[in-house]
């Protein structure tokens, strides 16, 4: 029997990225069980088969089979993927505690670093499910271009490869490259920061700061991250690839990011308070995250500029204009 035939991965969270997932997964031969506690994406998959609210137009074969009961997750996948809110991770984890069977691989989708505790994911996880191996799928994705079927590479990182390249061969294909990596640290830090730095490139687009200042902050944010990596513990050369350099500049180019279209909104004036409210949690989690990694760069010790000034704008305590000039008058430096 192939590894494919044998898989059964059961995703929790049916958002954009869950969903695709979830279809590139069943596109790939493995089984998929997708979880989600939103009535109205459950009732309209089951009638339709698309996911209306998150993933428009991408069709869900019927094969991908959609629950609200978790236990039909926990109890039967031979794999885990979170694909909910960073924010969320903590509470899904708590509830998986008394359901999971020890050594179920759990394969994190999600981005970010965990508000207050400042831990990555994989650190919240540890904590609560210890008896869990760790993955985490990250990389430059747009869920709605992975669910076409369109041309994309990600990184699937893990402490054990053999264990690891069996998801990666159970889930990849022609048109969906996942690429191995043991540095868990690195490819976490990579897709926390270039949230920031996106939302940080979407101000100056929406100041109409040009290219050249959109190029800058993309290279001096990757220098900010591979400051974080390093005293985090990863590796530099993890932030050369996919899950670094590779999302960040997917992140920083193009307004279907969430992060630059925030920043875009925010460069344009809009006040941060009425975006949220109108938005959304997906630009909520941007905020977290801006908020969170600072804390963590001032924990560590970390000098971040843009990341700082960045949080300084979204929580209210500097305008654009004087993170600006903030940025402009820092002394100059060797690169």
């Amino acid at each position: 029997m192939s590894i494919q035939s044998e898989a059964h991965f059961g995703i929790i969270g049916a958002g954009g990225w869950g969903t695709a997932l979830a279809v590139v997964i069943n596109r790939a031969g493995s089984r998929v069980t997708l979880w989600t506690r939103n009535e109205n994406v459950l009732r309209l998959i089951d009638e339709k088969r698309v996911n209306e609210p998150y993933l428009p137009d991408v069709f869900i074969d019927p094969d991908i089979h959609v629950t609200a009961n978790i236990d039909l997750v926990s109890q039967s996948c031979k794999y885990i993927i979170l694909a909910v809110p960073s924010q969320h991770v903590r509470p899904i984890c708590i509830g998986l505690s008394d359901r999971l069977p020890s050594g179920i691989p759990i394969i994190i989708a999600a981005k970010g670093i965990e508000r207050g505790s400042l831990a990555l994911m994989s650190e919240v996880v540890n904590a609560i499910l210890p008896e869990n191996p760790v993955m985490v799928i990250t990389g430059p994705n747009f869920a709605h271009e992975v669910a076409m079927g369109m041309p994309s590479a990600t990184t699937i990182a893990g402490a054990n490869r053999t264990q690891t390249e069996k998801v990666i061969y159970a889930i990849g294909g022609k048109f969906f490259r996942p690429y191995y990596s043991d540095d868990l640290i690195g490819v976490q830090i990579g897709g926390a920061v270039k949230n920031v730095i996106a939302i940080a490139c979407g101000i100056s687009t929406g100041r109409g700061l040009g290219e050249n200042a959109r190029s800058a902050l993309i290279t001096r944010g990757l220098a900010e991250m591979r400051r974080l990596c390093l005293a985090k513990g990863g590796r530099e050369d993890t932030l050369a690839g996919l899950s670094g350099m590779g999302d960040l500049v997917l992140s920083c180019s193009s307004l279907s990011s969430r992060n630059m279209a925030l920043g875009h909104a925010v460069g344009k004036g809009k006040k941060i308070e009425a975006l949220l409210n109108s938005s959304g949690s997906g630009l909520t989690e941007g905020v977290i995250t801006a908020e969170s990694v600072y804390q963590l760069s001032r924990r560590l010790g970390v000098a971040m500029p843009i990341c700082s000034m960045v949080h300084h704008v979204l929580e209210g305590s500097a305008e654009v204009e004087q993170a600006i000039e903030q940025l402009l008058s820092r002394p100059l430096a060797s690169e």
